[in-house]
């Protein structure tokens, strides 16, 4: 019987993802933004020129195989290491050999970091002033956005190239590669991989061409019977694929900008894409919880009081999800997202806290006027605490029109202005005729 195609016993072997990893431009796939003719990086690696920059992508995208042809093309000495594992030491071992090279091979450095964004402060200020003068060439490979993660002085010296999720069909073309090619992948016993299924395939991996080639390598195993040609089915599909994948990262930038799209697609009156990355962060593995605590924030930052009862509905959707837990709440939640989506909307509390809290932070501690002084003692009482004060209950109306409630030596402030729009055209149309009766006392 055959030994398999994917016999890890052997010492040398290496996964089908690591023999596939392309070589040369003519292999690699996707990034066309970036690598067509006259791009950027496409002349840096046409003319070998090196420069520090940073590749922000998901995984999978082909960050680490850019760095190994950039390298290759500049005839330079790749040092790769973790930012994770990696302290400030090892930095200036690095940085001490990169030295001795340069003087005596003429030969530059490049220092591939991974997971760049996890570097802390001491770490980067070890190496930024080698990257300064040269000594190394950085190249950080991240999934997170360097702009939150880096210091701006490592970011002013690297430029930034944002990398794609690959498409169906670039993970397609990634996965017949390693079928058709008799060295590297899986070409030399025959695979009867029907199209359709190897778009499922593609498909399931969500972009990212590392998964894919592991996951075909897992199905291969599973179809290998020994046969003169391996037949894969759709069972084996199954079987490999499991319970699913999602790149949904809980703390990264994948899900700051699903919980943005949803939180925008509520602001934009749009239920239907609302309940599209909802059901997507779900779907992911986002716990329900989170996203409860986020559409109450939408309730009250894109509604208000044009819709006072979306805040209410946000609330008891959160509150039926921590006592009765799936499927339950997750529907009730669904059913708060509606809501809010379809009502009415303003910002006009958000807009008016803002406005407050920064007229405080930037004015004066003007005392309260002593008419809204509390007076419990008699001894606060014969200090005037309040004296003059006008009980609002006992006022036509019940409004003490022509009252100060800011302190004496403030000017009185309109933060809040309604809208038009929802129970906010009532409040505002209140508040105007309020006003009106302050104006005809003080004539």
């Amino acid at each position: 019987m055959q030994s398999s195609l994917f016999d890890n016993t052997d010492a040398t072997y290496q996964p089908l993802a690591a023999r596939m990893r392309p070589r040369n431009l003519m292999e690699y796939v996707g990034q066309q933004h970036l690598l067509a003719e006259g791009k950027p990086l496409r002349k840096a690696l046409d003319e070998g020129r090196l420069h520090s920059m940073i590749l922000w992508g998901p995984p999978g995208t082909g960050k680490t195989t850019l760095a190994n042809m950039l390298a290759e093309r500049a005839n330079a000495q790749m040092v790769k290491i973790s930012a994770v594992l990696a302290g400030v030491k090892d930095i200036r071992e690095i940085v001490d050999k990169a030295k001795e090279r340069r003087a005596m091979h003429s030969q530059a450095t490049i220092l591939f970091v991974d997971e760049v964004h996890r570097f802390n402060k001491s770490q980067q200020d070890a190496f930024l002033p080698h990257v300064e003068d040269g000594t190394i060439t950085l190249i950080g490979a991240t999934t997170e956005n360097p702009s939150f993660e880096l210091n701006n002085a490592l970011l002013s010296r690297a430029r930034v190239y944002v990398l794609r999720s690959l498409t169906s069909d670039d993970i397609k073309t990634i996965l017949q590669q390693a079928l058709d090619d008799e060295t590297r992948g899986v070409g030399q016993v025959p695979v009867d991989f029907a199209p359709a299924l190897l778009s499922q395939l593609a498909e399931f991996v969500d972009g990212d061409g590392r998964a894919a080639l592991n996951l075909l390598e897992v199905i291969i195993e599973l179809a290998d019977n020994g046969s003169e040609t391996i037949t894969v089915t759709q069972d084996h599909l199954k079987e490999a694929l499991g319970s699913g994948y999602r790149r949904f990262d809980k703390s990264g930038d994948h899900f700051y900008d699903q919980i943005s799209a949803l939180h925008k697609s509520v602001r934009g009156s749009a239920p239907d894409a609302a309940l599209y990355w909802y059901c997507r962060m779900l779907d992911g593995g986002c716990d329900p919880l989170y996203i409860a605590r986020r559409v109450v924030r939408m309730a009250t930052e894109d509604i208000g009081n044009a819709d006072p009862r979306g805040l209410t509905l946000a609330l008891n959707a959160w509150d039926v999800q921590e006592r009765l837990g799936s499927p339950e709440g997750e529907l009730a939640i669904a059913q708060a997202i509606v809501y809010l989506a379809c009502a009415a909307k303003s910002n006009a509390i958000e807009v008016a806290f803002n406005a407050a809290t920064a007229y405080v932070k930037s004015s004066k501690s003007h005392p309260v006027p002593m008419h809204l002084c509390n007076a419990p003692t008699r001894l606060l009482k014969e200090l005037g605490h309040g004296k003059d004060y006008r009980y609002a209950h006992n006022e036509p109306h019940a409004y003490a029109a022509g009252e100060q409630y800011f302190p004496d030596a403030m000017q009185p402030q309109q933060f809040y202005q309604p809208t038009c729009r929802g129970l906010e055209k009532k409040i505002a149309e209140k508040l105007a005729w309020l006003r009106q009766l302050d104006e005809e006392v003080s004539v």
